[in-house]
């Protein structure tokens, strides 16, 4: 009997299924220090325990929190091994939501339930549909998230379970976002967190250039793909497409975009749920990576706090013209990701 895993195929997935994924996982300012080495990033939150506690995220002595990608990453990175070793594609994402801030210490620990299963028409490969959700080392729950990935058959000639594809909602509805225990922008630092826009000088269909671009590398995705333990061949083994090109990590993107966008919501201080995403269309080494969003919704959390529902799209080359779609209603060229969050603003 062979002791080694080959990963789930396809035909392995059944509706209700329930996976525990290995191994737990321990935060660290590791974890930090390389997120900001991999990404551009500057959001003054993670960036900085005393702007943290000014805004009340340290006052209950649980430490300063890292960015909730970081979280993400690792939690998703767990599943990989049993929901998408043998991947084609990850395709999409829906009501993610993250429930409260996750610090160095934190252990991270997740599991997933298939919810939905569809083969495709050519026989050789289905979508699996999965939720899955990460819980701390007391049992709390960080984060929980629907994706859908493609992955191949085993065997081709295998029969096609039957179709279930659940409905997922479109966007987390604004009460339902879990707001940090403590979190108050009362006494924000625009100085220091480095632009001044606050929650009413954002508008219903403004879109925001983000201006800079990152050219992707294979050295920086393959540090991150080992850093997320993501271990989809189609991310690391040459072997495993025909073209011979390593396929970057969809979270790659979302990272790289997250950052980007500093430059116009540097106030976007934490990402509250992601409603959606998809990657629209595969990223390599040597595409150059640039950002624009899209004020979707705005909601009022409190006093202090406001929700700005947030289209974030990553293009591969410059498009100045913030298209997303073009006259047939087919994603334009060049567009790499195309995401929806909830990210709180100081009001």
């Amino acid at each position: 009997m062979s002791k080694t895993n080959p990963g789930n195929f396809f035909e392995d997935f059944s509706i209700g299924q329930v996976i525990e994924h290995a191994t737990p996982r321990t935060v660290t300012e590791g974890d930090r220090a390389l997120y900001g080495a991999l990404y551009p990033t500057r959001f003054a939150v993670p960036s900085s325990a005393e702007f943290a506690a000014s805004v009340g995220l340290t006052a209950s002595g649980k430490g300063h929190p890292v960015e909730e990608l970081i979280a993400f990453h690792i939690a998703f990175g767990k599943t990989v091994p049993d929901i998408s070793l043998n991947a084609v594609a990850n395709l999409g994402y829906a009501e993610c939501r993250f429930h409260q801030p996750v610090v160095p210490g934190d252990t991270l620990r997740t599991k997933s339930e298939v919810i939905g299963l569809k083969q495709n028409s050519n026989g050789k490969s289905g979508v699996v549909y999965v939720r899955s959700t990460a819980t701390n080392q007391r049992g709390e729950v960080a984060l929980d998230w629907c994706r859908w990935v493609m992955v191949h058959k085993r065997d081709v000639d295998a029969a096609a379970p039957e179709v279930v594809v659940p409905e997922l909602a479109p966007v987390v509805a604004p009460e339902n976002l879990v707001i940090p225990d403590g979190l108050d922008f009362a006494s924000y630092d625009f100085g220091a967190a480095g632009e001044t826009f606050r929650f009413d000088d954002y508008a219903v269909g403004e879109k925001i250039d983000h201006v800079d671009g990152v050219t992707l590398t294979d050295p920086e995705h393959m540090l991150a793909t080992r850093l997320w333990q993501n271990t989809a061949k189609v991310h690391f083994n040459t072997e495993a497409r025909p073209d011979g090109n390593r396929l970057i990590y969809g979270g790659h993107v979302i990272s790289m975009a997250r950052a980007l966008s500093f430059n116009g919501l540097a106030n976007a201080q934490l990402i509250a749920a992601i409603n959606g995403g998809s990657h629209v269309a595969p990223a390599f080494a040597g595409d150059t990576i640039y950002a624009w969003s899209e004020v979707l919704d705005k909601a009022v959390i409190s006093e202090s706090i406001g929700a700005l529902r947030l289209r974030l799209v990553a293009t591969k080359g410059r498009d100045e013209s913030t298209t997303l779609r073009n006259a047939e209603g087919k994603y334009a060229a060049g567009v790499l990701l195309d995401l929806d969050v909830w990210a709180l603003v100081p009001r």
